[in-house]
């Protein structure tokens, strides 16, 4: 009971701890966070603004510093909470195929890489957000936007290029890498809506279903993976 006091003593007028023992914190965290990541998705990180963000969380800019820092410091928590999920997701997958068989089809490693981010993108409006998040980043060439894909998703996609460079031996693992990188970069402008399907086909297929556009998407990429060097 004394240390209890203390601490309360001790914390400043008006700030709320980071944490309690009813996750009171935490789900004011969360709730700025996502808050957060809907103005990323709409705006970007040049246009979202810390005063519009609060205004929508309900909360102070005072309270969004106070557990986040600088603008930046949040872009980067809500792109490390929603992408630690995903990667850790395929890690997953990944595991269970593998305990399955030890050499995966091409195919199956495509599929079990790419379904997380779909099943995120349709599970809520804020997964959809961090996919359009996402995307923007993947587009951003500074050494700042490269840490923080480097930082959250590069174990889990080495990991992928190893049980690729298994199941394809005759394509070079520098290979395999590089087109993991064709991979990323198809996957995140499909899965981004961006309406040329209609244009390309004039008309005849406006869209597909979540399910077919991952299959085909799969297949494509598979092909692709296998292709002679």
């Amino acid at each position: 009971m004394a240390d209890q006091k203390l601490q309360t003593k001790n914390r400043s007028p008006g700030r709320p701890p980071r944490t309690d023992s009813f996750g009171k914190a935490s789900d004011l965290r969360d709730s700025i966070l996502d808050h957060a990541e809907l103005a990323f998705a709409e705006a970007g990180f040049e246009g979202a603004n810390l005063r519009e963000i609060a205004s929508l969380a309900g909360v102070n800019q005072a309270l969004i510093r106070y557990y986040f820092g600088s603008k930046a410091d949040l872009f980067d928590e809500c792109f490390r909470r929603r992408g630690g999920v995903l990667a850790g997701h395929r890690h997953v997958n990944l595991d269970r195929l593998l305990e399955i068989s030890e050499n995966p089809s091409v195919e199956d490693l495509v599929f079990a890489y790419l379904k997380p981010q779909w099943d995120m993108k349709y599970s809520s409006p804020n997964g959809a957000a961090f996919v359009a998040m996402q995307a923007r980043l993947h587009a951003e060439p500074e050494e700042h936007a490269l840490r923080l894909r480097r930082e959250v998703y590069d174990a889990s996609v080495k990991r992928y290029i190893s049980a690729l460079s298994q199941a394809l031996p005759q394509v070079p693992k520098d290979i395999i890498s590089v087109r993991m990188a064709f991979l990323v970069g198809a996957y995140l402008f499909m899965l981004n809506d961006l309406g040329r399907i209609s244009d390309l086909t004039e008309g005849h297929l406006t869209s597909f279903g979540k399910d077919e556009m991952l299959d085909q998407l799969v297949r494509f990429l598979a092909a692709g993976l296998r292709a002679p060097v």
